[in-house]
C-alpha cells in the first residue's frame, strides 16, 4: 500500500533546550552522545549550556565540529571515525542542513558500515538508524524531519542525494532562541528554501490531498510570518512560526518530494556555489510556469495564498502568469532577495547544464516530463526578475 502520510520523528518544541535534551538522553538511556556541528556553534552560549547540563548529569559527550557548507563526503567519513573513537551511542546534531545532513550520514555509516558514497544507489540497503537528535538553527532545510541528505562528491563536485526512510531523526527539537541572531540574508534564503519545499511538494507527482493541505498551510505561515522575521530577527513569535513552517515543509519532503526546481538548485548550486535557498527561489517562477498547463488550479492556489487577485473568468494562462508575478513580488520586494545577476553567471552558461538537470533524480517528480529541451527553457528563465 502506498501510504501518503508517514511521520516517524518525535517532535518537541521547547523553551529550555538544555532540559529537553537531558530528558531525551534519560528517556532513551543514551550516555555517550556525539555533538555534530560547525565550529562557530560550538562557541554559542546556548550550546555550551546544554553541554554543561549533560556533563553535570553524568552524560559523557564528545564534539565533532568540522562541518562546513556543502559538506564533502570526507567530512561524513571523519565524523564516523569520531563517533567510533568516542564509543558514542547517539548523535546530537545542532545546526542547519549541512550539520544535520552530516549527522544523518554518520548515523547511516555507523550502523550499516562502508562509506557514505556507497548509499547514493537507491538499491543500497539501509537498516534502521536510531539515535539521531536534530536541533535546527535555521528555518529552511527541514533536515530535522527529512529522509534525505545531500553531500558533495569531491572528485566530480556533484551533489549526491541519498534518501533513507530508516535514517530520519529519532527526535527533532525546536527552540526559536537559536534563531534570534540569524542574519537577515540567511533568514531570507532559508525561509525561501522552506517555501520551495512546500510549493514543489504541492506541484509534485507524489502529492496527495493530505500533503496538499499541509503544503498550503506552510505557504500561508511563511507568507504571514517570514517578512516579520526578516524585518526584525528578534521577533520570537515570527521566528517560532517560521520554524514550525520549515519543519512541516521538511516533513513534506518525505511524503510529497520536490521537483525540477530542486534539480536546478542541486546542479547549479554545486557547480557555481549558489546558496541553496536562493537557488531554489530563483528556480520556482519557472517551475510555476512549466507546471501551469497541467496543474493550473494548484498554481493559482499558491498565488492566491500570496495575495494574488485574479480577474473574473481569467484563462488559466493568465492566472499562472499572475501567480508567478505575485511570487516574484513576495521574493524580491517583500522579502528582498538579492537579484540573481549578482552571481554574474550568464544564461548561456546556465544552458550548458540542461542535460544534468533533466537527469537529476528529483526532476522525475515533476508532473510534466523534463526533457533536455524543457530544461533549457527552464534555465533560460532562471533567476529573471
Amino acid at each position: 500500500m502506498d501510504f501518503k502520510l508517514l511521520q516517524k520523528v518525535k517532535v518537541v518544541s521547547t523553551d529550555h533546550l538544555d532540559e529537553t535534551l537531558l530528558e531525551i538522553m534519560k528517556t532513551e538511556n543514551y550516555q555517550r552522545p556525539l555533538f555534530v556541528m560547525d565550529h562557530f556553534l560550538s562557541q554559542v552560549e546556548i550550546v555550551q549550556d546544554v553541554q554543561t547540563e549533560l556533563k553535570a548529569n553524568g552524560i559523557e559527550y564528545a564534539v565533532f565540529d568540522k562541518v562546513v557548507s556543502d559538506p564533502p563526503t570526507s567530512v561524513v567519513d571523519a565524523g564516523v571515525t569520531a563517533f567510533k573513537e568516542h564509543k558514542a551511542d547517539s548523535i546530537i546534531a545542532i545546526g542547519g542542513g549541512s550539520s544535520i545532513d552530516v549527522a544523518r550520514g554518520i548515523n547511516i555509516v555507523r550502523v550499516n558500515g562502508g562509506k557514505i558514497s556507497g548509499y547514493v544507489d537507491p538499491q543500497a540497503a539501509i537498516k534502521p538508524c536510531p539515535g539521531l537528535i536534530s536541533v535546527p538553527t535555521t528555518s529552511g532545510t527541514g533536515s530535522e524531519m527529512s529522509n534525505a541528505l545531500v553531500v558533495t562528491d569531491e572528485a566530480s563536485k556533484q551533489k549526491l542525494a541519498i534518501l533513507a526512510d530508516d535514517a530520519v531523526s529519532e527526535y527533532a527539537v525546536l527552540n526559536p532562541d537559536l534563531l534570534l541572531s540569524l542574519p537577515k540574508n540567511m533568514t531570507i534564503a532559508t525561509g525561501l528554501d522552506a517555501f520551495s519545499h512546500a510549493a514543489e511538494g504541492y506541484l509534485s507527482k507524489l502529492a496527495s490531498p493530505v500533503t496538499d493541505a499541509i503544503c498550503e498551510k506552510v505557504v500561508f505561515l511563511l507568507y504571514n510570518y517570514l517578512p516579520r522575521a526578516v524585518k526584525n530577527g528578534a521577533d520570537r513569535e515570527a521566528r517560532e512560526r517560521v520554524m514550525v513552517a520549515a519543519t512541516l515543509a521538511g516533513w513534506m519532503l518525505n511524503n510529497a518530494g520536490t521537483n525540477v526546481g530542486h534539480s536546478m538548485a542541486h546542479v547549479l548550486g554545486s557547480k557555481y556555489h549558489i546558496v541553496h535557498g536562493e537557488a531554489v527561489a530563483y528556480a520556482l517562477p519557472g517551475v510555476l510556469r512549466f507546471v501551469g498547463p497541467v496543474m493550473p488550479h494548484k498554481v493559482r492556489e499558491i498565488g492566491q495564498i500570496l495575495g494574488a487577485v485574479y480577474p473574473e473568468n481569467a484563462p488559466e494562462e493568465q492566472t499562472t502568469l499572475i501567480a508567478e508575478r505575485t511570487y516574484k513580488d513576495f521574493r524580491d520586494q517583500i522579502l528582498g532577495l538579492h537579484p540573481f545577476s549578482d552571481y554574474k553567471i550568464s544564461h548561456e552558461e546556465l544552458a550548458t547544464n540542461a542535460e544534468a538537470v533533466a537527469h537529476e533524480r528529483f526532476a522525475g517528480n515533476t508532473p510534466r516530463e523534463v526533457t533536455v529541451d524543457a530544461a533549457e527553457i527552464l534555465l533560460a528563465s532562471y533567476g529573471k526578475q
